[in-house]
């Protein structure tokens, strides 16, 4: 009661020329609830408001949510298309001029066409995003095989998801990055949190994981820093970066000895599980101890605190999935919920914290290079078949599989690909070994560029086409449950920009392949057909209308009809998604990180966001709070490790590896080991630790090992800094 007066006297103080749109934030997974202020004089939004009426977030709202909207009317939106006349600026900011939509469609057309008809159809690739709607990723895979006919697409997800969904494939059979609702984790007695900075990356999830402890249940948490939530939780397994499958094959030992095994779950509903036994049997806590630096008590007070708990939910994030071992990391982790029994049911399972707005719908709609709609493979030829039909072309017409992000790099520095078209995403900051990268994307013979900023990429780009914020258009995303929800329009595009998909379809057009495209007139029009294009698929979005949508406050997928409410609880009957609708549960080596320290390089350098800013900030760092709470990047040292290199608090030191170096300020901090550096990753140019950064794939997910290098720290000398200054 007090509640709904507050928000009465709230209204009451409402300017009368003031509407609220119901929404989500545009940033990370959680997409917490909030409705935008707009102006209903100059259309414009003007601010914003949390919303205590979604079931998630209950009004909770970060420091990046709380200033999204300020997105929408920067200064340094792109307006009208830019051309780029003179290659020899690729690279810099200079050199473009504003062009109109026809000239730069011309354009693209014309080079796209000569490309593709000296080089063949594969010279072209796409290159896209998940902070896209669910409509857009549908329509950039279609755009991608039908209008450009190439089989090179993929998408920043590769470094960010991947690995995640390789391992519940591999586990479960279908990659959902949530078993349950996240309503559920409060009510749970154990979280078990691993490679996951919660409070900075995920803050709104935050009252969920303390009231478990208020509660009395516990928190273990593994991680090389000591986190804010590592710093209040019952176990804090300061583990080696890269160490990860060490130590969940350790802690699995630990259960299945003390017998916390579940073994009528294991014996109906899993397979796998003796050669697993027989594997970790060699992980005792002092062996475990030595791979991963984290003291044998700990191990075992962890491994009973989990088996022990009636409920619990096993939680991780890129800590443990950027590595070259990135899916055997989630599917050991997910061998500890799978033995003990602990999935399946309400308050207990499996979740991973996505990284990106839409990074669960993003991955399942065919922006992956070897997936379609509804998470077909496109290897599948009855799967081809099912899209080919909703789309109106033959199975002949299909491409083949492309390969990976990374990968799409090597084959431009090759010249197998020549041509890009990029939208959402800026791997001239997030992708690892940057200075191959950016030689890559220099080289190209023509490069697009969709964006609303002129980012570190788009720098690269001959024309860059002005889209819009997410406040612009409508559509849907699902967040890390696995809750398709709504994202509303609040006001039209700024200037000339224009939604993705529109350019998509008038880009197709001008390719000749209007026929494909040209019936999609809004984005509610291919929502209806990514929704038929989906329907069969494991992820099935077919009933999940827009208006279902807004009277449950999202719709959990698979949601297969007009009927189905919707799949909040998966596994609830026990069966999975393999042919025998069991788990497997997996028995997996330990490998080290591709890159071990030596005298060389004797430190082990890993990445993260900080709570201020958003992948490759991009956006975040535009922002004048985000930006002054956070200005620049830093390197964390240890007081010990400082000591050793006679380095002061703040003062900038280089860091270096093989692959390159950047000049930074130091942090000392005793929360992070003795033996590691941490550099958060949300700058571009040079201060971008991806100079830095390892390319070694995980031969599943082909996901680049972010989290682990060796590298070597020293100091600058006064004449030299002058220079970088």
């Amino acid at each position: 009661m007090q509640r709904d007066k507050f928000f009465k006297e709230i209204e009451n103080v409402r300017h009368p020329n003031e509407t609220l749109v119901k929404t989500h934030c545009s940033y990370c997974g959680m997409q917490c609830g909030m409705n935008l202020r707009v102006n209903t004089v100059t259309n414009k939004i003007i601010g914003v408001e949390p919303r205590y009426d979604w079931p998630v977030t209950v009004g909770k709202m970060c420091p990046k949510g709380v200033t999204a909207y300020q997105q929408t009317n920067h200064d340094d939106r792109i307006l009208k298309p830019l051309i780029r006349d003179d290659a020899s600026l690729k690279g810099t900011k200079e050199g473009f001029r504003e062009a109109s939509w026809e000239e730069a469609y011309e354009l693209i057309a014309k080079k796209f066409t000569e490309l593709q008809k000296q080089y063949g159809k594969d010279t072209l690739s796409v290159f896209s995003g998940v902070s896209m709607t669910n409509e857009k990723c549908y329509l950039t895979g279609k755009f991608a095989r039908v209008a450009l006919g190439t089989r090179y697409i993929d998408y920043n997800g590769r470094f960010c998801m991947s690995s995640a969904a390789g391992g519940f494939l591999r586990s479960f059979g279908v990659d959902r990055g949530s078993t349950l609702p996240w309503t559920d984790i409060h009510e749970t007695d154990c979280l078990f949190i691993a490679g996951s900075n919660t409070a900075e990356c995920h803050p709104t999830s935050m009252f969920r994981v303390w009231n478990v402890q208020e509660r009395g249940g516990y928190i273990i948490v593994a991680d090389p820093r000591e986190t804010p939530i590592a710093r209040r939780a019952d176990v804090h397994l300061d583990l080696k970066p890269g160490t990860d499958l060490a130590l969940a094959n350790g802690i699995l030992n630990l259960l299945i000895q003390n017998g916390y095994a579940d073994e009528e779950f294991v014996n109906q509903h899993t397979n796998g599980f003796e050669e697993t036994k027989e594997l970790v049997k060699e992980f005792t806590p002092e062996y475990t101890s030595e791979l991963t630096g984290v003291a044998p008590e700990k191990i075992i007070r962890a491994a009973e605190i989990y088996g022990k708990a009636p409920n619990a939910v096993v939680m991780f994030a890129r800590g443990i999935e950027q590595q070259h071992k990135g899916v055997d990391n989630v599917s050991g982790y997910t061998n500890m919920a799978l033995v003990t029994g602990k999935i399946g049911r309400p308050k207990s399972g499996v979740a991973t914290f996505t990284g990106q707005g839409n990074g669960q719908g993003g991955r399942e709609h065919g922006q992956k290079s070897d997936l379609l709609p509804g998470y077909r493979k496109i290897t599948n030829p009855e799967h081809v078949r099912e899209v080919c039909q909703v789309w109106g072309i033959t199975p002949e017409e299909m491409p083949e599989p492309g390969v990976s992000a990374y990968e799409m790099f090597e084959l431009m520095e090759e010249k197998t690909i020549r041509g890009l078209y990029l939208l959402c995403s800026n791997p001239a900051v997030s992708a690892p070994n940057l200075n191959f990268v950016r030689k890559a994307l220099k080289g190209l013979d023509f490069m697009v560029c969709a964006d609303f900023y002129l980012s570190e990429s788009a720098e690269f780009a001959d024309v860059v086409l002005p889209s819009v914020t997410w406040s612009e258009d409508e559509g849907t995303v699902t967040n890390l449950e696995g809750r398709i929800i709504k994202i509303n329009k609040a006001q039209e595009p700024l200037g000339e920009s224009k939604p993705d998909w529109q350019i998509q379809v008038e880009l197709a057009e001008r390719l000749g392949k209007g026929k494909y495209f040209s019936h999609l007139k809004t984005a509610k029009d291919v929502a209806d057909e990514f929704r038929l294009a989906s329907k069969g698929g494991y992820a099935d979005y077919y009933g999940a209308t827009w208006d279902k949508i807004d009277k449950q406050d999202g719709v959990f997928w698979p949601c297969k009809d007009e009927n189905d409410q919707g799949t909040p609880h998966m596994f609830l009957d026990k069966k999975f998604y393999h042919p025998d609708g069991k788990a497997k549960i997996c028995a997996l080596p330990y490998r080290p990180p591709a890159e071990e320290p030596d005298e060389k390089y004797p430190l082990r350098l890993t990445t993260g966001r900080v709570v201020y800013h958003y992948l490759s900030g991009n956006q975040t760092r535009r922002i004048p709070f985000l930006r002054d709470m956070c200005p620049e990047p830093f390197v964390e040292v240890h007081p010990e490790t400082a000591a050793k290199y006679k380095m002061d608090h703040e003062e900038r030191v280089r860091l270096f590896t093989r692959r390159g170096e950047a000049i930074y300020k130091v942090k000392i901090t005793e929360a992070i080991r003795k033996d590691t550096v941490f550099v958060p990753y949300h700058f571009g140019h040079e201060q971008s630790i991806n100079l830095l950064t390892i390319a070694a794939l995980d031969p599943i997910s082909r996901m680049p090992e972010y989290k682990a290098c060796a590298a070597q720290l020293e100091k600058v000398e006064k004449a030299e800094m002058k220079k970088v200054q």
